[in-house]
């Protein structure tokens, strides 16, 4: 066998060279990019936000809408899959597979009801006291969601006619009062939420005595029930109880997880259980 010259073995080296230069540089042109977008910041996820009738593959299909003012409106709609195909069964959801919301545009009426499920179609009744523009909202949890903690808001808009009383939605305060007299009072009101950024709303509920409420009684499978609507977009969101349903409450606080996807205010609706009925409170935060 031929005795490798120094020639011979400067080339060879040189190809190894070459070959192992250009091996690095492919790995690091298709490594880089995935390497940087995985290494910026994680933001939270944001619920879907009803402004749409179509998300995440399902669609909201109308069957009977509103079209007048009373205490008892039929309204009726299913919700469609990306072949047509109507959709009958979703995670339970506090206790529910299907949440569904009216508001005005003003936030003066707002309706929490669960439809009834007849064949392939939902079915419930809203009490619709005046006239003016509305939007409704059917949130549910897909079969096979990633992640149960965010619910699919389909949200499409409906009128009634007839003479409307607009009503100023109220400022950002420190608390609320509900029609049965309970308070219902934002602790850290200084802790101004910002968009996109997980936030921890503690509230502090008073009885009608003006004590803090020891205990709670489960609503919907919690503590509590809290969702809200941006005043200018009529975009809703979702937020979660912290303390778990049975457990004393401190103070009488009660704290929600939130994620408020946009700058601006908030009407914020709570609803929860308390000597055996059901109170709502609803107060405004600013976003921003």
């Amino acid at each position: 066998m031929r005795k490798l010259s120094f020639a011979d073995w400067f080339f060879a080296l040189l190809a190894v060279a070459v070959v192992a230069g250009g091996g690095i540089m492919l790995f690091a042109r298709s490594a880089s990019p995935t390497q940087h977008q995985n290494m910026g910041p994680v933001l939270p996820a944001a619920h879907s936000d009803g402004l749409s009738e179509v998300e995440s593959g399902y669609r909201f299909d109308r069957v009977t809408m509103p079209e007048s003012r009373g205490t008892a409106v039929p309204v009726a709609f299913r919700i469609l899959d990306g072949a047509g195909e109507p959709v009958t069964r979703f995670l339970d959801n506090q206790t529910k597979q299907m949440h569904f919301f009216a508001v005005r545009e003003d936030m003066n009426v707002f309706e929490h009801l669960h439809p009834v499920l007849r064949g392939d179609t939902w079915h419930t009744t809203l009490s619709l006291p005046d006239g003016g523009a509305y939007r409704m909202f059917a949130e549910f949890v897909p079969l096979d969601t990633a992640d149960p903690r965010h619910p699919v808001v389909l949200g499409v808009p409906f009128s009634v006619p007839g003479d409307t009383t607009p009503a100023p939605v109220p400022a950002p305060s420190d608390g609320a009062t509900t029609t049965d007299g309970y308070t219902v009072v934002q602790v850290d009101s200084t802790a101004r939420p910002t968009p996109m950024n997980p936030h921890v709303l503690r509230l502090s509920i008073r009885g009608p005595d003006g004590k803090p409420v020891s205990s709670l009684e489960p609503h919907l499978g919690a503590n509590g029930h809290m969702t809200g609507f941006h005043t200018m977009l009529l975009s809703a969101t979702h937020l979660h109880p912290v303390e778990l349903a049975g457990i004393p409450l401190n103070n009488g606080e009660l704290s929600f997880q939130a994620v408020f996807a946009d700058r601006g205010e908030y009407r914020l609706f709570l609803e929860f259980a308390h000597d055996g009925k059901v109170h709502r409170a609803a107060f405004t935060v600013d976003v921003g």
